[in-house]
């Protein structure tokens, strides 16, 4: 009796442990346990110090863009097809910043540092999105401070509202289409190895490192996807800035070359910043991650907090909207 009993026993452990492990592997490609986000590998005295400049940062991130979209809109000055495009460009950065900044600050804050794998996912497929609506919004840019210096005649008809609100709807539709597709690929790979990220958010490198799948199929799609993203982009603004350089040249006095040259300079500024930080970020190789933690920083959070700030501190109109809207303010207190 006591041997069957024993034999019992032993079955009903083997068959239990069976099960968990069964329900560990479904669990690994199925439904997902929680990340861990490792964030910088500091010291942990260092971290109130990184929640201090993550909080700092994204708290100018939210006064620079929301002021930017506020002014925008209140100026009837401001209502021309480049302050539309640039309170678009103020919105994107403000929504990428945030998938990004309040996550990070609270894992420097609490002892848990996971992200649920819902949440890892909405990460991946919302900054995606707006990135990638950045660089489309970007060249929207170039194109309408092309017609705006090369076809001075012609800009409020060839840039109407319609064709702006086409630009910017086309920017965020291929966003779209970019997310859906990287972010798919990304979390059809299985994650057999560690559940911990070596970065600050879910980010797709540091996933794929995470993957025990073959990567070179995988990693070859990116590359082509990220190609046929960015190389229209960049083209469409190398070519319309080749035309404007060409244009201004031929200005004859210096105050139109002046001017031409200073509603442009912001613009390049930007896009250096920007494509700057994502080209670096691609080059650097997977032994190096905490470099690319800091190139990321760049796109993630240096750049949507200093696209206000080079527009209104290099542009006019801004500036008068700006000293306009605060001598209202005053004249009510």
């Amino acid at each position: 009796g006591l041997a069957s009993k024993s034999v019992f026993v032993y079955f009903a452990y083997a068959s239990h442990q069976v099960s968990s492990m069964g329900d560990r592997e479904t669990s690994n490609h199925s439904e997902m346990t929680d990340f861990i986000l490792i964030g910088f590998r500091v010291r942990h005295e260092l971290h109130l110090l990184l929640f201090l400049i993550f909080l700092l940062v994204y708290v100018m991130i939210l006064l620079g863009n929301v002021g930017m979209m506020a002014i925008i809109m209140i100026d009837p000055r401001l209502n021309t097809p480049m302050y539309f495009f640039l309170g678009n460009l103020s919105f994107v950065d403000l929504f990428y910043s945030s998938v990004i900044a309040p996550k990070a600050m609270s894992t420097f804050w609490s002892e848990s540092k996971s992200i649920s794998f819902a949440g890892c996912v909405a990460q991946v497929f919302l900054f995606a999105l707006f990135l990638a609506t950045e660089g489309f919004l970007l060249a929207a840019m170039a194109y309408d401070r092309f017609i705006a210096i090369c076809n001075p005649l012609l800009y409020s008809v060839q840039m109407s509202t319609r064709l702006c609100t086409q630009l910017v709807a086309g920017s965020y539709f291929c966003g779209c289409i970019t997310s859906v597709l990287q972010t798919s690929m990304t979390f059809t790979l299985s994650f057999c190895a560690s559940r911990a990220i070596d970065h600050f958010y879910c980010d797709i490198r540091p996933l794929q490192r995470l993957s025990c799948s073959d990567l070179f199929v995988h990693r070859m799609l990116s590359f082509i996807l990220s190609i046929i993203i960015m190389l229209p982009t960049i083209i469409v603004i190398i070519v319309s800035y080749m035309y404007i350089v060409s244009t201004v040249l031929n200005i004859r006095s210096t105050e139109g070359r002046k001017k031409a040259f200073s509603t442009c300079s912001s613009h390049l500024g930007v896009v250096s910043v920007l494509y700057g930080a994502v080209f670096f970020m691609y080059l650097i190789p997977d032994r190096f991650p905490e470099l690319s933690k800091v190139a990321s920083l760049c796109y993630s959070l240096v750049t949507p907090m200093l696209n206000p700030l080079i527009y209104s501190l290099r542009n006019k109109d801004v500036k008068e909207a700006l000293k306009k809207l605060l001598e209202k303010k005053n004249a009510i207190l």
